[in-house]
């Protein structure tokens, strides 16, 4: 599973870790976010993430 970084703040979203503090687990991938995830750095919504090569 890829990374993506947002592209206002730079916070990178790694599926392997998932965003614990906003109830998505460990292996969650980035396109399968639950709706109204935002980036827990600056609120962007995942429209705003680039991969990560």
């Amino acid at each position: 599973m890829k990374k993506y970084a947002c592209d206002v703040c730079g916070y990178i979203y790694d599926p392997a870790k998932g965003d614990p503090d906003n109830n998505v687990p460990p292996g969650t991938a980035f396109e399968d976010l639950p709706d109204g995830w935002t980036c827990p750095e600056c609120g962007v919504g995942p429209d705003r993430f680039s991969p990560v090569e």
